[in-house]
């Protein structure tokens, strides 16, 4: 607050000046208004992305007028307001302001969207899914001004928010520019063009072997890694091997089918996935847990946990570390991650990649990922990751084969069949090199960007700082007391606290006005399922009928027979065939 308020100002609270708006509506009643569900804000900035249709809302919704301010009271961090250009529909989880006389309503959706606001709201709420209540945010103390003053500071304000707003509008069109820029390069990368002229120039200087021989020589390293560790296991155990059919357990890795895939430059081959890994005893795999490992385990000090939030687009990161005990992990140890492993998120959010680095402490992977430990003489890491993150067959593989609606993910075996175009390792090297430059000087652009936006919002923010504590504009030593328009305001709120919800939303009709009906006369209006509650309420019982309905019910059972629909009817009277199922299992309970 001001030490000083300015003349004609007043300080007042939320709740004196505006009340939400209580109605609501359904919105199959408007099928074709334009609807506003908070993803259609964007956070921070008051900007609409976009608009739906009521016709494909599934709930009761709030209507607003053209001129409403609309705030999003779930989540209020993101900071979700926006005056409306037109009425609509939107989702309950608005507060809707109604146009008030003497009230800006630029001026109100600018105060909600300012910075000690945001603060104050987040203060009210808790849990996963916080919502804050009007009653809550009606506390909030604001210094008012009069209509004028309103005007003055709302056209001041935008006229230099649009200088803003055209910044970042070209600021954002600049980071799709490097995010496109981003997809070219890996694309380009991982068909060969990005290293066309490279590769021709070692073709004039000697002849490179085919994609064939390629694919011999990783499958043979493979082959001989894999009797290594197989060997240093019988050994182990102290079983010697006296012949040679130990190695008949070889398993074989997952082939491709080639004809499917396109054509490759000379020297390259198509593999799976399962072919360029290292063959070792849990080349790829995943972790022994996931969402059961509970809170209580994690401990303060420990062993690394990777999970999905350490899997970013291309980046290992240690924002948020989850760790357990070191007896635990000894019991997990083959779980390891390793070094330059390869790791892919395959559950709820699939196919973020990144490379461990070679720094990495000990650590230990989760249900959500799969890690990758390529045969590192034929395979770079690097080169991988650009497989798995680019728009070509690999990652088309992985995102054609997603399954799972409410936890979409991937498992290892289509993991494991994923196709990856592969370069002999010298032409892989190139690449990672030629990558990382060009990949390292869009981050430092969009790092300048990011600052840039950064600049915007902390500008904005004084400016709104400036509007509500008077010195914004100049002041009007004549202009009408803000305190009259508070009066003004109150009594509105009155008069809108006083009226009823939405019509669409009236939850019942009075029993007075519903006669009743025979049941069968109701089941013969019907043309949808109907269950036995709406069957009573549409048939005029009273609460205190519910043995009388039961009867009636069950003296319908005979009739139930003759409603019900013949096989051959069933296609005609899809409606009569839902109420007599509906209905028959109904009575039978």
């Amino acid at each position: 607050m001001p030490d000083r308020i300015p003349n004609g100002w007043i300080e007042t609270t939320l709740g004196e000046i505006v009340r939400p708006s209580r109605e609501r509506v359904l919105p199959r009643d408007y099928p074709e208004a334009r609807y506003i569900g908070l993803e259609h804000i964007e956070s921070q900035s008051m900007r609409l992305l976009g608009h739906g249709y009521a016709r494909d809302a599934r709930s009761s919704s709030l209507r607003f007028s053209k001129g409403a301010v609309l705030y999003g009271r779930m989540r209020p961090y993101l900071n979700k307001v926006w005056v409306a250009e037109f009425d609509g529909l939107c989702s309950a989880e608005f507060l809707v302001f109604r146009k008030r006389d003497g009230l800006e309503s630029w001026f109100l959706a600018l105060r909600l969207n300012a910075e000690d606001f945001v603060t104050f709201a987040n203060e009210q709420v808790s849990g996963e899914r916080p919502r804050v209540n009007f009653e809550k945010l009606s506390r909030f103390t604001i210094v008012l001004p009069p209509t004028a003053q309103q005007e003055k500071i709302v056209a001041t304000f935008r006229s230099a928010l649009l200088r803003v707003a055209r910044a970042e509008t070209a600021i954002r069109r600049a980071r799709e520019r490097i995010q496109r820029y981003r997809e070219s390069v890996l694309k380009a990368a991982v068909t060969g063009e990005l290293t066309r002229v490279w590769r021709d120039d070692q073709l004039r200087d000697k002849p490179i072997n085919g994609g064939e021989y390629l694919l011999q020589q990783l499958l043979d390293s493979r082959y001989q890694r894999w009797q290594e560790a197989e060997l240093q296991r019988l050994r182990a155990n102290r079983e010697e091997p006296e012949n040679v059919k130990w190695k008949l357990r070889y398993p074989k890795p997952v082939s491709l089918n080639v004809l499917e895939l396109p054509d490759q430059p000379k020297g390259w081959i198509w593999v799976s996935i399962d072919q360029l890994a290292s063959g070792q005893p849990g080349a790829i795999q995943s972790g022994p847990f996931g969402s059961q490992l509970l809170h209580s385990e994690f401990v303060d000090e420990g062993i690394l946990v990777i999970g999905i939030d350490n899997v970013l687009d291309g980046i290992f990161s240690l924002g948020r570390e989850h760790r357990i005990t070191p007896l635990k992990y000894e019991r997990l140890k083959k779980f390891s991650a390793r070094p330059l492993d390869v790791v892919v998120t395959v559950m709820a959010t699939v196919g973020r990649v990144c490379v461990l680095p070679t720094n990495l402490e000990p650590a230990i992977i989760t249900k959500h990922c799969y890690r990758i430990t390529p045969a590192k003489d034929w395979v770079n890491s690097d080169f991988l990751s650009f497989a798995l993150r680019a728009d070509a067959p690999t990652r088309r593989h992985l995102f054609g084969n997603v399954r799972g609606q409410t936890r979409p993910g991937i498992n290892g075996t289509i993991l494991k069949s994923a196709p990856v175009a592969l370069p002999p390792l010298n032409e892989q090297s190139k690449i990672v090199r030629e990558v990382k430059d060009r990949l390292s000087a869009a981050a430092r652009l969009a790092k300048v960007l990011d600052q840039q936006l950064a600049n915007g919002r902390v500008a904005r923010q004084s400016l709104l700082r400036q509007a509500f504590i008077g010195i914004l504009v100049a002041q009007d030593p004549e202009a009408e007391s803000a305190s009259l328009l508070t009066e003004r305001l109150r009594a509105a709120n009155k008069v809108d606290a006083s009226k009823t919800r939405g019509k669409g939303m009236q939850k019942s009709i009075p029993r007075s006005k519903i006669s009743r009906r025979p049941l069968i006369d109701v089941l013969h209006q019907t043309i949808t399922p109907i269950t036995p509650e709406q069957l009573f309420r549409d048939a005029g019982f009273e609460p205190s009928q519910v043995d009388e309905f039961y009867r009636e019910l069950v003296s319908l059972r005979a009739k139930l027979r003759e409603l019900r629909p013949q096989a051959s009817e069933t296609r005609e009277w899809p409606g009569r065939a839902g109420v007599y199922l509906q209905l028959k299992k109904g009575s039978e309970e």
